[in-house]
């Protein structure tokens, strides 16, 4: 059976024989022993004690059929259910055994009365239980001691008033207290009942010096004192009307008066824990001071109100940053580059400023990130390259979308003096990414708006600069937060809508849409595969040959990136998979009709170059914001007034190009061949062809006078040439942009040659070889060169 030697629930109770009786009681030179686990008999007390132990149960028995004496001793750990004499306290008492009850339970409880203190000299006996050799202590009253009498007097007071104020104690005490009238029994009476552990209770009774025990057990009657006064406080501020609301209140009031009393509230053990992580952070100084001084602030709020979460929100927030916590970049620069040119084709401009980056950072160990800014029509992959860059470096990847933000609070935060504070968008990242240095993509920043609660943009102006980002205030954190080693690459369509302080602030590096060459590289590298393993098809199943890809792209898609590329591949993918999943026979290699047909008519329909023998025709070059494409300018005379005529839906530069072109004819009509009367008795009309389209720019000059000189000499221009430059009335041929998509798209076309400012030849230079081999590049640098290649004119 599994019984415990405990102490019953109910006060113990001081006998009323007469001292002098149990002093001159002689005992036997050897004690039956019995332990007791979790309360402690003092001597002139009465307490029951419940008996399980077999040993004790023998000791019991030898009592109760000798003397009724018996040893009695706490044990130092009430979990040992075997004590051996170690674990036994050294000082007990001898008891008198007043009863022996068998309870319905079949357990034994016995009634002991506490005599003398005794010291176990020691042990005679072990089994079948223990028997002991021991010697009296005595506990002398001091006499004509005046500080000993007022100390009883003070402890008689106080046990009255903790009667009188604790509800548990039965009325029968008070009558117990006022009868003992020797101090070493009411010093025991007391010690007995006080609210305090078996350990407690044990350094009591081994105290000698009755003077001393005195003092002890005041300390604690003061302490128990002060505790109830404190409830009772408590109870009479919510005793009248309570209703719910106040009746949570005043018992969570009652449980942390008493814990706060024990030392174990749970705001002692959350606020604990805090300043246990914080002792493990790497953080600067100054903010460790902030942290402290926080949290000392939080240990003397209520945990009850509001104001007490916000604080513990905001220290968990100070711990969770990465302060000081970054990961070791990759420096392997041939790898980095590996890396960034499988994920993507093209684009060496970011590529190499990233490689610049890195190389500076590994030779000097420490810099400033640099702040980039992306801008390109969508679908180029400039989301997806600061992934692929993140991966490159090995750093964590964040990406904050900015489109249609409006809050200043989003990026900046909010004070923390507002419930339901957060700190702004920025911080809440690196607070999840758990490192200092990520690669952290600030998406459509062309797209922020503005509004009553603030400019996002201006708010960013600190974050984004170099010389500022390395004391970010966020107004949650209240402090500076290092934003210098974070790798800002912000992505934008248009660099119109973006502010100019914060446009100054970032580096801007241009991505121009994909050519048709390099969509079929982006297509056979990434699209291809990728839709392979979407649609469940192995790599064997479908291959898409150069000539399918590119009519696709040219037929079916007309877009500066890849976005309808790869939707478009992804039908004919699925198309694929159903003659797969069906065990129909298909062919694996789907030529141009058979594309023709998975995708239907033909969409979109590029201009393709046709040899023209007819005077007044001239092919120029255009940038479109889909790429570039050939277009056709239509020079013709008749008889009328000298009258210029412009259709086709020209914008005001371009109706400039030609009334600049018309002027250097007529001022140069002589070195022309061209009589000069002519133009009082001659209409031009020019016109370009697809009207609906808008179309502006200088850069059809050149094409526009080899026309114009070409109608008015009957002459025709040069075939399978195409050129683009912009005039003046001076003569001169000045650079255009968007070289790379205009020669790509002659050489789709069928052009054989194309004619360009001088000027523009380095930009020829950097596009792939490949794609321009069969292509002749003439550069001029004035406008006679210009009608002596393109219509023979020559004479100047």
């Amino acid at each position: 059976m599994n019984h415990r030697e405990n102490a019953g629930e109910f006060l113990p109770m001081l006998t009323l024989e007469d001292e002098e009786k149990s002093l001159n009681e002689v005992y036997e030179d050897n004690l039956p022993l019995i332990a007791l686990k979790n309360t402690v008999l003092f001597p002139g007390v009465v307490i029951p004690i419940t008996i399980g132990r077999d040993k004790s149960l023998l000791a019991l028995k030898k009592s109760d059929k000798g003397t009724k004496n018996i040893a009695v001793v706490t044990q130092r750990d009430f979990t040992v259910e075997e004590p051996q004499p170690a674990d036994l306290y050294k000082i007990g008492v001898v008891a008198k055994l007043m009863k022996v009850l068998k309870m319905p339970d079949g357990s034994t409880t016995a009634i002991l009365q506490g005599r003398k203190k005794i010291f176990i000299e020691d042990f005679t006996k072990y089994d079948p239980y223990f028997e002991v050799k021991a010697y009296f202590l005595e506990e002398a009253v001091p006499e004509d001691d005046m500080e000993f009498q007022a100390m009883h007097a003070s402890i008689t007071e106080l046990s009255k008033k903790i009667i009188e104020l604790s509800p548990n104690i039965p009325n029968e005490a008070m009558m117990m207290l006022q009868n003992i009238k020797s101090p070493a029994y009411l010093f025991n009476f007391i010690a007995s009942n006080l609210n305090v552990n078996s350990t407690v209770k044990q350094e009591l009774l081994e105290i000698g010096n009755l003077k001393e025990k005195g003092r002890k057990i005041l300390e604690y009657l003061n302490q128990e004192l002060q505790m109830l006064e404190i409830k009772d406080q408590i109870e009479s501020k919510v005793r009248v009307d309570i209703d719910k609301q106040q009746r949570d209140y005043y018992l969570n009031q009652q449980l942390r008066t008493i814990q706060e009393e024990l030392g174990g509230s749970p705001q002692d053990i959350e606020l604990t824990e805090l300043e246990r992580r914080a002792r493990d952070k790497k953080w600067p100084k100054d903010i460790a001071d902030h942290f402290a001084k926080e949290i000392q602030k939080a240990r003397r709020i209520n945990p009850q109100i509001a104001e007490y979460s916000v604080t513990l929100n905001y220290l968990e927030t100070l711990l969770d940053l990465p302060w000081s916590v970054y990961t070791k970049d990759n420096f392997n620069l041939p790898n980095v580059k590996k890396v960034l040119d499988d994920d993507h084709y093209g684009l060496e401009d970011i590529k190499d400023r990233i490689l610049e980056h890195l190389a500076v950072l590994k030779l000097r160990k420490d810099m400033k990130a640099p702040i980039l800014c992306l801008v390109g029509p969508p679908g180029v992959g400039k989301t997806s390259l600061g992934r692929s860059i993140a991966k490159a470096l090995k750093r964590n990847f964040l990406r904050m979308s900015l489109g249609g933000l409006h809050d200043e609070s989003e990026i900046r935060g909010h004070r923390k003096t507002y419930i339901g504070a957060m700190p702004g968008r920025i911080i809440k990242a690196l607070k999840k990414c758990g490192s200092g240095n990520p690669v952290f993509i600030l998406d459509e920043i062309d797209k922020l708006g503005t509004d009553h609660r603030g400019d996002p943009s201006s708010a960013l102006l600190e974050a984004l600069d170099p010389e500022q980002n390395s004391a970010f205030y966020d107004n949650y954190l209240e402090v500076d937060y290092d934003l210098s080693k974070v790798l800002f690459i912000a992505t934008a369509n248009s660099l119109n809508s973006i502010q100019p302080a914060l446009l100054d602030r970032m580096e801007v590096i241009e991505l121009s849409g994909y050519s048709t060459e390099e969509k079929i590289e982006i297509a056979k590298k990434h699209l291809v595969p990728k839709q392979k393993k979407e649609n469940g098809l192995e790599a064997k199943d479908v291959v898409l040959e150069d000539a399918v890809l590119e009519k696709i792209i040219q037929d079916y898609t007309r877009e500066s990136g890849v976005r309808n590329l790869e939707r478009t591949i992804g039908s004919v993918m699925r198309h694929i998979a159903v003659k797969k999943a069906s065990n129909e026979k298909y062919n694996k290699k789907p030529d141009i009709d058979t594309v023709e047909k998975i995708l239907g008519p033909i969409r979109f329909l590029g201009e393709k170059y046709t040899v023209e023998s007819l005077p007044g025709v001239a092919v120029g070059l255009a940038w479109t914001k889909v790429g570039g494409d050939i277009l056709y300018i239509e020079a013709s005379t008749s008889k009328g007034k000298g009258k210029l005529t412009l259709t086709g839906n020209l914008g005001d530069v371009m109706k400039e190009s030609a009334t600049t072109a018309l002027s250097f004819i007529k001022a140069h009509a002589a070195s022309l061949d061209i009589d000069a009367d002519l133009f009082e008795k001659t209409d031009i009309h020019i016109h370009i062809p697809e009207g609906a389209i808008p179309k502006d720019g200088p850069s059809a000059g050149i094409t526009m006078l080899s026309a114009i000189v070409s109608a008015l000499k009957n002459k025709p221009v040069k075939p399978h040439l195409a050129m683009t430059g912009e005039i003046t009335l001076r003569g001169k041929v000045l650079p255009v942009g968007g070289i790379k998509e205009k020669i790509l798209a002659a050489k789709r076309s069928g052009i054989k040659e194309v004619m360009l400012c001088k000027e523009n030849q380095r930009h020829v230079e950097q596009i792939n070889a490949e794609f321009i081999k069969d292509v002749k590049f003439t550069y001029v640098s004035t406008m006679y060169e210009v009608l002596e290649q393109a219509v023979g004119v020559s004479g100047f």
